[in-house]
């Protein structure tokens, strides 16, 4: 991926010299896992969590008091400050264009370890997440060496999927459909809130395609293997992913991110068509 010496984005809140009390306990374990189950739409993956390695618990930790920022965090500050400019640029078009209403930036907040944030404190096991109540990306870039060491997901596209993907939680909060989809769970069963949860994160999936799409056209972001990187990426946060790498049998019911499958084929589709249109994962169940 083409992004060196480009222009980043001046919505970026670095929390990461505050320090941090580590991960909560939980660290490389509930990364890897939290990931696939996500904060707006958490259960508890403590069953999950105990399958996996426990000797891998030591990663977050250490973390503490006031940290100076190595050459490797500067590095990962400049590379998420201009994919989320790009961001910026593709949303300000395309919504105003495909949805009829301006597009607002979202904050994306660098942390390292635990955050407090307008939906409550988390931590970096939690993994990426978007906050709606104050329009706010939460990010520890450790999560990137993670995908690369751990889960067999490494690049530096695949790492702008997953903020892109983060974005498109906060397009999906400006249409208004967060809102709608927060109140149904509230009225529904476990295994129809999990179904909805699933197709929330496949819409998430299918504007980060858009977003891909831009980057290509728009800004020549996109060198050779970038969207195998990105494919990869879906694939290793399916659910079904997560739960055989945690020693269970996948049970779809349980879902809430969709399968490998269905996160690289909306991923794909909004690659393909760069249309707003063509994510209404609520109206299409498959594949």
């Amino acid at each position: 991926m083409k992004w060196q010496g480009r222009r980043g984005s001046s919505n970026i809140e670095d929390r990461r010299s505050m320090g941090a009390t580590g991960a909560g306990g939980i660290g490389v374990v509930g990364t890897l896992v939290v990931l696939a189950v996500g904060y707006f739409f958490g259960v508890d993956i403590t069953p999950v969590i105990r399958q996996i390695d426990q000797s891998q618990n030591q990663t977050q930790q250490g973390r503490q008091g006031s940290v100076p920022l190595t050459q490797e965090d500067q590095r990962w500050g400049d590379f998420v400050s201009v994919v989320l400019a790009d961001t910026e640029e593709v949303w300000a078009g395309i919504l105003p264009e495909q949805a009829g209403m301006d597009y607002r930036n979202p904050t994306l907040v660098l942390y390292g370890g635990v955050v407090q944030s307008a939906c409550g404190g988390a931590s970096a096991a939690m993994g990426p997440f978007y906050c709606p109540n104050d329009q706010k990306v939460y990010l520890d870039t450790d999560f990137f060496n993670l995908m690369a060491q751990k889960m067999g997901a490494g690049g530096d596209f695949a790492y702008a999927y997953v903020i892109a993907h983060e974005v498109g939680h906060h397009v999906q909060n400006l249409v208004g459909t967060l809102s709608r989809v927060n109140a149904s769970r509230q009225r529904i069963s476990e295994r129809d809130s999990n179904a909805l949860s699933v197709l929330t994160e496949l819409q998430a999936d299918c504007y980060a395609g858009i977003w891909a799409r831009q980057a290509r056209d728009r800004f020549g972001s996109l060198e050779q293997g970038d969207l195998e990187e990105a494919a990869n990426a879906a694939r290793a946060v399916g659910d079904d992913v997560i739960q055989s790498g945690a020693g269970r049998t996948p049970v779809p019911d349980s879902f809430t991110h969709g399968s490998a499958r269905q996160r690289q084929t909306w991923l794909m589709r909004g690659f393909e068509s760069g249309d707003m249109a063509q994510c209404q994962t609520f109206s299409e169940a498959g594949p």
